[in-house]
């Protein structure tokens, strides 16, 4: 299947100053498959060592001579390792002991061989016993697949060019064709197994099944801490679905368990946080650049990073979510608002502590804001409805009266059609991805 973040290796590739390559994300997102596909094709042979299991592995990094490690892999694997020629993949790197220390030594000594380690951000971050080498590696971040990405997976590549140019007379176009794909989407998510599944034959059945098995494996990740760490975290991730469908999304720790405060449960929310399972979305006070120099931590909302599993963990009947409208209203709009926060997190694809979305409340006041967006010459306001009903009070009050003198525009995503009114947009829900980057969100221009 094609990913986008295929052009992000590419660069990495013709970068003459390149360095050695961390590809981080949660598990199941397709690391391997990605980088494997890219050596492939663009490197007369790869080198493919996986540290899972593997005793040769865990026998390479006893001390960081690059000269002994390469040698060693090319006895072991019987292929030459030439720089500009070969991909070294290291998969699962957090499997090995002195793995990720190591990349500073073939930064310093061999920064022109190509060298690329994946490994899920839960797996690098336990390895608290070793150093990150800051400064001596480039990284790049992957996430589920995005609706453009599914439009493709699904062959329909015109329909993907049009959503992708923010064609909007050709997406008026194909509206019934864009709404079917996205309700589809809707539930498969965007884990390229479950996507891949659902492509053999439409069975709802099997493409639940996997979603099933991608939950039990971060369930059984969870595992890999304390006792009483792992029932906290269990508590918080199962409590996120139930938190989504109050009006009021933002995170309540007495929702987690009654009485709880939240020195109870911030390392188990950091730790899903980390593992790249869940985003926190904070509060921002104003609307001014940039945003999270006003961020008020206290104060999130929390999304999981794909609907598809969140409609898993719900429940949600496929037949329900397949056919007619109801998915998009379902649950309080849940799915909706979770999806448009995958779209715009995959867009932060060079810093894992990027930050470009947050949302506005007022104190005092039933007056909020999805969400608002940084890009790189604007904040912008948006407001997301699941359906035609499309009524923005608080969008245009936050605009032409509380923050006027900021001169913003905003942006209502929702099942309508274009439309430019001045103080605001409205953008078809499919073209959420394609919008904000065009707004330069994960770029450093």
């Amino acid at each position: 299947m094609r990913r986008k973040i295929y052009d992000e290796l590419v660069a990495w590739k013709d970068n003459a100053k390149h360095k050695p390559l961390v590809l981080l994300g949660a598990r199941q997102v397709g690391k391997t498959y990605i980088v494997k596909d890219f050596g492939q094709r663009e490197f007369e042979n790869l080198v493919y060592v996986n540290c899972h299991n593997n005793s040769f592995a865990n026998g390479l990094f006893t001390d960081f001579n690059i000269g002994r490690i390469v040698y060693q892999i090319e006895q072991a694997y019987e292929q030459k390792i030439v720089s500009g020629k070969t991909l070294l993949f290291f998969d699962e790197i957090q499997e090995v002991e002195n793995g990720i220390p190591a990349l500073k030594y073939f930064c310093e000594e061999k920064r022109e061989l190509h060298v690329i380690v994946a490994g899920s951000l839960l797996g690098i971050l336990l390895r608290e016993d070793e150093s990150y080498p800051v400064g001596k590696v480039d990284d790049l971040r992957m996430y589920p697949m995005t609706f453009d990405e599914f439009l493709l997976a699904n062959g329909r590549e015109m329909l993907a060019d049009a959503v992708r140019n923010l064609d909007w007379d050709s997406m008026k176009m194909h509206h019934e064709a864009l709404v079917e794909y996205l309700r589809q989407y809707y539930f498969t998510g965007g884990m390229p197994e479950v996507v891949s599944t659902w492509l053999e034959d439409h069975d709802a059945k099997k493409t639940r099944q996997v979603q099933r098995s991608i939950l039990a494996s971060y369930n059984k990740d969870m595992g890999k801490h304390t006792q009483t760490e792992v029932v906290r975290i269990r508590q918080v991730w199962n409590s996120i679905p139930s938190q989504l469908a109050n009006e009021n999304k933002k995170f309540v720790f007495g929702a987690v368990k009654k009485g709880a405060r939240a020195a109870d449960f911030e390392k188990a929310l950091q730790w899903l946080a980390d593992a790249g399972l869940i985003y926190l979305i904070a509060r921002v006070s104003i609307p001014k650049e940039p945003l999270k120099f006003y961020a008020d931590e206290s104060a999130f909302k929390v999304y999981l990073l794909d609907h598809g599993l969140l409609a898993c963990m719900t429940g949600a009947r496929s037949s329900e979510m397949l056919i007619g409208m109801d998915v998009f209203s379902e649950f309080k709009g849940a799915f909706t608002e979770n999806y448009v926060v995958t779209q715009i997190k995959s867009l932060e694809l060079h810093d894992e502590m990027d930050k470009n979305v947050f949302y506005y409340t007022k104190d005092g006041s039933t007056m909020e804001v999805d969400f608002l967006v940084q890009g790189n010459s604007r904040v912008v306001p948006t407001e997301v409805k699941a359906e035609e009903n499309v009524k923005a009070k608080s969008l245009r009050n936050f605009i032409n009266e509380e923050f006027e003198n900021y001169h913003l525009k905003g942006l209502r995503v929702s099942m309508k059609p274009y439309i430019d009114q001045d103080w605001m947009e409205n953008i078809p829900l499919y073209s959420t991805e394609a919008y904000f980057r065009q707004e330069g969100l994960g770029t450093d221009e």
